[in-house]
């Protein structure tokens, strides 16, 4: 993780708590400093114009946790912090890509996620006392290698999608899912495995 600012040693059991899956105080002042400080360089990232790549480049650079080669992010990109997020190589995400990444977020190797996709780690209790104290907990999210995220999903707190695995467009994914299969719905299921057949379209594509 890289903050902007070095972390007092009162905010440091908040910020462990955050990635602990416990309870906080989600309004707490000093905290929301910190966050306020990574959101200014979300805003940095989201003003960069078509034509101006490597500054777009180096940007979601200073917003992630971490960031592997050939990796782009369309604009708009929303975040509640970006530097709990964590990209492999060659990631690929569309507008308006939704990161609740109050804890860690793993995007690794090759995937692809198509526009308004939200990824939640974020969660508060069902009891509304709780929530009038703003209390919140986070689970974090594991996106493997190769996977491709459809329009409109919603990944929610605590969930890993396994290996090469397709999320079908609009799906709420509220459990893992497994490696090499194809997967949709409300709530998201394996609707099957990946086969041979699924390996056609190599024979026509031109180039290829």
């Amino acid at each position: 993780m890289s903050y902007p600012i070095e972390i007092s040693e009162t905010l440091k059991p908040l910020i462990e708590a955050m990635h602990k899956g416990l309870y906080y105080n989600s309004s707490d002042e000093e905290l929301m400093k910190v966050q306020t400080l990574c959101l200014e360089r979300l805003y940095a990232f989201n003003a960069t114009k078509p034509n101006e790549p490597k500054l777009r480049e180096q940007r979601l650079r200073e917003l992630l946790a971490e960031m592997g080669e050939n990796c782009y992010v369309e604009p708009p990109l929303h975040a509640n912090w970006g530097c709990h997020t964590h990209f492999g190589n060659n990631v690929y995400a569309n507008f308006n890509l939704t990161l609740t990444d109050d804890t860690h977020i793993y995007i690794d190797d090759n995937v692809m996620i198509a526009p308004n996709v939200v990824l939640a780690t974020a969660t508060h209790p069902l009891d509304p006392e709780g929530r009038k104290l703003f209390l919140q907990k986070n689970a974090p999210i594991h996106i493997c290698k190769n996977v491709w995220i459809g329009a409109g999903v919603i990944v929610l707190p605590g969930v890993t999608i396994g290996e090469n695995t397709t999320i079908g467009a609009g799906s709420l994914v509220t459990k893992d899912i497994p490696p090499n299969v194809l997967a949709y719905g409300s709530p998201c299921r394996v609707v099957r495995p990946l086969t041979e057949a699924d390996k056609a379209w190599r024979e026509n594509v031109y180039g290829i």
